[in-house]
């Protein structure tokens, strides 16, 4: 479906990517994951040929350069922020973009799957922002694209309107529609992605599936106690890794001690354990974990 080989990319002197190989197969969603300036909205440019790369880019069969855009014609994208033309509708932008037969099926269609028909026929200068990302996110589909690239599509997105592309997303993958998405949201990728790919530095350092990244995730203990404050700042002093998750201590389960040792410290400073829980760590965890890792690391699972 898209292949990236050996993708590198410099503006003047510095290099912003470095030999970035990965595939998406046809029908699956993929999470590319990074700090911001990591790289991924430079790679998504070069897949669209939006900049001038090294390296090689094929889809569908067809290579893909700065010059040459004919692999690009089943491709939607949302890169960044919408483009939009202030004093046309939402409708009429779509319009315009749509290509093919039946444009106005089409329109009507991606409005209605969007939940945007209430302000379709206002002019988008008076859009907000959550307005103007789901309208250019139903640009990204209304040419019923084989291949969608998303960058951090959830900006400006509330929570209904969040479910909604979520839900729409699944639902177009059923269909058969590949996907590539950039998002911060880690929680949202973890529910659709099937692989994930995360870059740092310019550099891939993984190339995982998603279940694979989730039962390599470090375990944490869920700790309820009398005086959990206290009992943080005991633990901390010890030398563990300590969260707050939802009124809980969520602490990294320890790899050199036991648990009863580090029930021992708190039964010591007479803190009652109220309760106790494992739990695995999410996509968050395992991309932190990831990133303690050097760089120049590659890793693949």
């Amino acid at each position: 479906m898209l292949k990236v080989d050996h993708l590198e990319k410099s503006f003047g002197t510095k290099q912003v990517l470095h030999q970035i190989s990965f595939e998406i197969k046809r029908g699956h969603i993929v999470g590319l994951i990074g700090a911001n300036g990591a790289g991924k909205t430079t790679i998504m440019k070069s897949i669209l040929g939006i900049t001038s790369f090294t390296g090689k880019i094929v889809f569908n069969g067809l290579k893909i350069t700065a010059d040459d855009h004919r692999a690009l014609e089943r491709v939607g994208a949302l890169i960044e922020y919408p483009g939009l033309y202030p004093y046309l509708t939402g409708r009429e932008q779509l319009t315009l973009f749509s290509r093919g037969d039946q444009p106005r099926n089409k329109v009507n269609r991606i409005i209605e799957d969007l939940g945007i028909s209430s302000y379709a026929d206002i002019k988008t200068s008076k859009y907000s922002l959550g307005m103007r990302q789901k309208l250019g996110i139903a640009l990204a589909f209304v040419n019923n694209p084989e291949l969608v690239i998303l960058d951090e599509p959830m900006n400006g997105l509330d929570p209904k309107a969040t479910m909604e592309l979520r839900d729409l997303i699944l639902k177009k993958k059923e269909q058969g529609v590949t996907f590539l998405i950039s998002s911060h949201i880690l929680s949202e990728l973890q529910k659709i992605a099937d692989e994930v790919t995360i870059i740092d530095h310019g550099r891939l350092v993984l190339n995982s599936t998603m279940q694979d990244i989730l039962s390599k995730s470090s375990k944490y203990l869920l700790l309820d106690t009398n005086q959990n404050p206290v009992a943080e700042k005991v633990l901390l002093q010890n030398g563990y890794e300590v969260f707050t998750d939802k009124h809980l201590l969520k602490i990294k389960r320890p790899q050199n001690s036991s648990i009863n040792e580090m029930l021992k410290v708190l039964w010591t400073q007479n803190i009652l354990i109220k309760n106790i829980s494992e739990t695995q760590g999410d996509l968050e965890d395992s991309l932190l974990d990831v990133l303690k890792k050097s760089p120049q690391e590659s890793l693949e699972v």
